[in-house]
Protein backbone atom coordinates (compact mmCIF):
# COMPACT_ATOMS: atom_id res chain seq x y z
CA UNK A 1 0.00 0.00 0.00
CA UNK A 2 2.91 2.79 0.82
CA UNK A 3 4.56 1.54 -1.69
CA UNK A 4 2.17 2.11 -4.50
CA UNK A 5 1.13 5.50 -2.99
CA UNK A 6 4.68 6.71 -2.82
CA UNK A 7 5.02 5.22 -6.31
CA UNK A 8 1.45 7.48 -7.22
CA UNK A 9 3.03 10.67 -5.49
CA UNK A 10 5.98 10.51 -8.00
CA UNK A 11 4.09 10.08 -10.90
CA UNK A 12 1.70 13.20 -9.83
CA UNK A 13 4.44 15.07 -9.50
CA UNK A 14 6.43 14.37 -12.32
CA UNK A 15 2.85 15.46 -14.21
CA UNK A 16 2.03 18.52 -12.16
CA UNK A 17 5.58 19.18 -11.42
CA UNK A 18 4.77 20.67 -7.69
CA UNK A 19 2.03 19.77 -5.55
CA UNK A 20 1.23 21.37 -1.65
CA UNK A 21 0.95 18.86 1.03
CA UNK A 22 -2.40 19.08 1.43
CA UNK A 23 -3.55 18.51 -1.99
CA UNK A 24 -1.93 15.20 -1.98
CA UNK A 25 -3.20 14.40 1.79
CA UNK A 26 -6.69 15.20 -0.27
CA UNK A 27 -6.41 13.20 -2.88
CA UNK A 28 -4.57 10.20 -1.46
CA UNK A 29 -7.88 9.73 1.17
CA UNK A 30 -4.57 10.23 3.98
CA UNK A 31 -3.52 12.55 6.49
CA UNK A 32 -1.53 15.23 6.14
CA UNK A 33 1.63 13.38 8.54
CA UNK A 34 0.99 10.32 6.38
CA UNK A 35 1.78 12.88 3.03
CA UNK A 36 4.88 14.08 5.49
CA UNK A 37 6.41 10.74 5.91
CA UNK A 38 6.21 9.78 2.52
CA UNK A 39 7.64 12.68 1.33
CA UNK A 40 10.61 12.72 3.47
CA UNK A 41 11.19 9.35 2.40
CA UNK A 42 11.09 9.82 -1.18
CA UNK A 43 13.65 12.94 -0.74
CA UNK A 44 15.75 10.70 0.74
CA UNK A 45 15.58 8.31 -2.12
CA UNK A 46 16.11 11.71 -4.31
CA UNK A 47 13.14 11.13 -6.18
CA UNK A 48 11.47 14.30 -5.06
CA UNK A 49 12.28 17.81 -3.08
CA UNK A 50 10.57 19.03 -0.43
CA UNK A 51 10.23 22.60 0.23
CA UNK A 52 8.07 25.03 2.60
CA UNK A 53 4.58 22.55 2.49
CA UNK A 54 4.87 21.66 -0.87
CA UNK A 55 6.63 18.83 -2.79
CA UNK A 56 8.58 18.99 -6.20
CA UNK A 57 9.24 16.79 -9.11
CA UNK A 58 12.90 16.11 -9.90
CA UNK A 59 13.45 17.08 -13.32
CA UNK A 60 16.84 15.52 -13.97
CA UNK A 61 16.69 16.49 -17.75
CA UNK A 62 16.52 20.57 -17.03
CA UNK A 63 19.07 20.07 -13.97
CA UNK A 64 17.09 23.22 -12.36
CA UNK A 65 14.20 23.20 -9.89
CA UNK A 66 16.28 25.41 -7.19
CA UNK A 67 13.98 28.88 -5.71
CA UNK A 68 15.48 31.72 -6.90
CA UNK A 69 18.18 34.19 -4.83
CA UNK A 70 15.89 36.07 -2.87
CA UNK A 71 13.26 33.58 -1.93
CA UNK A 72 16.50 31.62 -0.58
CA UNK A 73 17.66 34.15 1.59
CA UNK A 74 14.25 34.33 3.65
CA UNK A 75 14.09 30.67 4.50
CA UNK A 76 15.79 29.72 7.60
CA UNK A 77 17.28 33.25 7.82
CA UNK A 78 17.95 33.14 11.60
CA UNK A 79 19.55 29.81 11.29
CA UNK A 80 21.92 30.81 8.29
CA UNK A 81 22.72 34.00 9.70
CA UNK A 82 23.94 32.45 13.48
CA UNK A 83 25.46 29.69 11.08
CA UNK A 84 27.40 32.15 9.17
CA UNK A 85 28.80 34.14 12.57
CA UNK A 86 30.33 30.80 14.04
CA UNK A 87 31.51 30.31 10.54
CA UNK A 88 34.04 33.70 10.54
CA UNK A 89 36.09 31.76 13.38
CA UNK A 90 38.06 29.86 10.28
CA UNK A 91 38.51 33.11 8.43
CA UNK A 92 42.44 34.91 9.54
CA UNK A 93 43.65 37.71 8.02
CA UNK A 94 46.25 36.81 5.23
CA UNK A 95 43.92 33.79 3.77
CA UNK A 96 42.27 33.35 0.85
CA UNK A 97 38.52 32.23 0.58
CA UNK A 98 36.30 31.12 -2.09
CA UNK A 99 32.45 31.92 -1.30
CA UNK A 100 29.65 30.11 -3.47
CA UNK A 101 26.65 31.84 -4.62
CA UNK A 102 24.77 30.69 -1.71
CA UNK A 103 22.53 32.58 0.43
CA UNK A 104 24.03 31.42 3.58
CA UNK A 105 27.58 32.59 2.24
CA UNK A 106 25.89 35.79 1.57
CA UNK A 107 24.81 36.26 5.57
CA UNK A 108 29.09 35.16 6.26
CA UNK A 109 29.90 38.38 3.85
CA UNK A 110 27.15 40.66 5.26
CA UNK A 111 29.58 39.72 9.00
CA UNK A 112 32.64 39.40 7.48
CA UNK A 113 35.39 42.47 8.87
CA UNK A 114 37.13 44.84 6.68
CA UNK A 115 39.97 42.63 7.18
CA UNK A 116 43.14 41.75 4.69
CA UNK A 117 42.28 38.89 2.80
CA UNK A 118 41.08 37.89 -0.80
CA UNK A 119 38.03 36.63 -1.72
CA UNK A 120 37.24 34.79 -4.82
CA UNK A 121 33.38 34.11 -5.17
CA UNK A 122 30.95 33.39 -8.08
CA UNK A 123 28.15 35.30 -6.36
CA UNK A 124 27.12 38.61 -7.93
CA UNK A 125 25.10 39.83 -4.27
CA UNK A 126 28.08 38.82 -2.42
CA UNK A 127 30.28 41.12 -4.91
CA UNK A 128 28.06 43.89 -4.38
CA UNK A 129 28.30 43.35 -0.50
CA UNK A 130 32.03 42.90 -0.28
CA UNK A 131 32.55 45.67 -2.57
CA UNK A 132 31.93 48.12 0.45
CA UNK A 133 34.76 46.42 2.31
CA UNK A 134 38.68 48.81 2.02
CA UNK A 135 40.44 45.80 2.72
CA UNK A 136 39.33 42.83 1.31
CA UNK A 137 40.63 42.38 -1.57
CA UNK A 138 37.99 40.70 -4.53
CA UNK A 139 38.16 38.95 -6.80
CA UNK A 140 34.82 38.29 -9.07
CA UNK A 141 34.48 34.90 -11.39
CA UNK A 142 32.87 36.58 -13.91
CA UNK A 143 31.05 34.90 -16.76
CA UNK A 144 27.56 35.34 -17.67
CA UNK A 145 24.93 36.47 -14.92
CA UNK A 146 22.42 33.66 -14.06
CA UNK A 147 20.03 36.47 -12.24
CA UNK A 148 17.89 34.00 -10.46
CA UNK A 149 20.60 32.15 -8.48
CA UNK A 150 22.81 35.75 -8.41
CA UNK A 151 25.33 34.19 -9.97
CA UNK A 152 28.16 34.68 -12.72
CA UNK A 153 28.65 31.06 -14.71
CA UNK A 154 32.14 31.49 -16.18
CA UNK A 155 33.13 28.35 -18.96
CA UNK A 156 36.83 29.21 -18.06
CA UNK A 157 36.68 28.87 -14.28
CA UNK A 158 39.70 26.25 -14.22
CA UNK A 159 42.12 28.62 -15.78
CA UNK A 160 41.46 31.20 -13.77
CA UNK A 161 41.69 29.59 -10.72
CA UNK A 162 45.30 27.98 -11.78
CA UNK A 163 47.17 31.37 -9.91
CA UNK A 164 45.04 31.47 -6.83
CA UNK A 165 46.05 28.94 -4.01
CA UNK A 166 42.30 28.76 -2.28
CA UNK A 167 43.45 28.10 1.29
CA UNK A 168 39.57 27.72 2.83
CA UNK A 169 36.46 26.96 0.25
CA UNK A 170 33.27 28.12 1.95
CA UNK A 171 30.17 26.79 0.42
CA UNK A 172 26.14 25.73 1.14
CA UNK A 173 24.23 22.60 -0.98
CA UNK A 174 20.89 22.15 -1.48
CA UNK A 175 20.99 18.38 0.84
CA UNK A 176 23.04 15.77 2.14
CA UNK A 177 21.26 12.57 1.30
CA UNK A 178 21.30 9.28 3.41
CA UNK A 179 24.57 8.13 1.52
CA UNK A 180 26.58 11.20 2.24
CA UNK A 181 26.05 12.70 -1.28
CA UNK A 182 25.88 16.47 -1.60
CA UNK A 183 23.53 17.83 -3.60
CA UNK A 184 22.73 21.11 -5.62
CA UNK A 185 19.14 22.59 -7.11
CA UNK A 186 21.33 23.25 -10.50
CA UNK A 187 24.40 22.20 -12.06
CA UNK A 188 25.62 25.99 -12.60
CA UNK A 189 26.11 26.06 -9.03
CA UNK A 190 26.94 22.50 -8.77
CA UNK A 191 29.66 22.99 -11.08
CA UNK A 192 31.67 25.84 -9.22
CA UNK A 193 31.28 23.93 -5.95
CA UNK A 194 32.87 20.62 -6.95
CA UNK A 195 35.77 22.36 -8.79
CA UNK A 196 36.53 24.45 -5.59
CA UNK A 197 36.00 21.44 -3.32
CA UNK A 198 38.52 19.58 -5.07
CA UNK A 199 41.16 22.59 -5.81
CA UNK A 200 40.95 24.64 -1.67
CA UNK A 201 43.48 23.54 0.73
CA UNK A 202 40.46 23.22 3.09
CA UNK A 203 37.07 23.17 3.09
CA UNK A 204 33.75 24.77 5.27
CA UNK A 205 30.63 23.49 4.59
CA UNK A 206 27.75 25.69 6.13
CA UNK A 207 24.54 23.71 6.60
CA UNK A 208 21.27 24.23 8.40
CA UNK A 209 18.72 22.09 9.91
CA UNK A 210 16.73 21.99 6.93
CA UNK A 211 19.05 20.16 4.47
CA UNK A 212 19.33 16.80 6.13
CA UNK A 213 18.11 14.30 4.42
CA UNK A 214 17.66 15.69 1.03
CA UNK A 215 18.90 15.72 -2.39
CA UNK A 216 18.27 17.19 -5.74
CA UNK A 217 19.74 17.84 -8.91
CA UNK A 218 23.11 17.88 -9.74
CA UNK A 219 25.72 15.99 -6.93
CA UNK A 220 28.58 18.50 -6.08
CA UNK A 221 30.68 15.66 -3.93
CA UNK A 222 30.53 13.44 -1.33
CA UNK A 223 30.77 14.56 2.65
CA UNK A 224 33.89 13.24 3.28
CA UNK A 225 35.64 15.43 0.76
CA UNK A 226 34.87 18.26 3.15
CA UNK A 227 37.16 19.44 6.18
CA UNK A 228 34.96 20.66 8.72
CA UNK A 229 30.93 21.55 8.37
CA UNK A 230 29.30 23.79 10.29
CA UNK A 231 25.46 23.38 11.51
CA UNK A 232 23.70 23.90 14.69
CA UNK A 233 22.91 20.42 14.71
CA UNK A 234 25.82 18.48 13.88
CA UNK A 235 29.36 18.17 15.17
CA UNK A 236 31.70 20.49 13.52
CA UNK A 237 33.95 18.14 11.88
CA UNK A 238 34.11 15.26 9.62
Amino acid sequence: MKAARQQAIVDLLNHYKSLTTEALSEQFNVSKETIRRDLSELQAQGKVLRNHGRAKSIQRKNQDSGDPFHIRLKSHHAHKADIAREALAWIEPGMVIALDASSTCWYLARQLPDIDIHVFTNSHPICQELGKRQHVQLISSGGQLERKYGCYVNPSLISQLKPLDIDLFIFSCEGIDSNGALWDSNTLNADFKSTLLKRAAQSLLLIDKSKFNRSGEACIGYLDEVSHIVSGTQPNEV
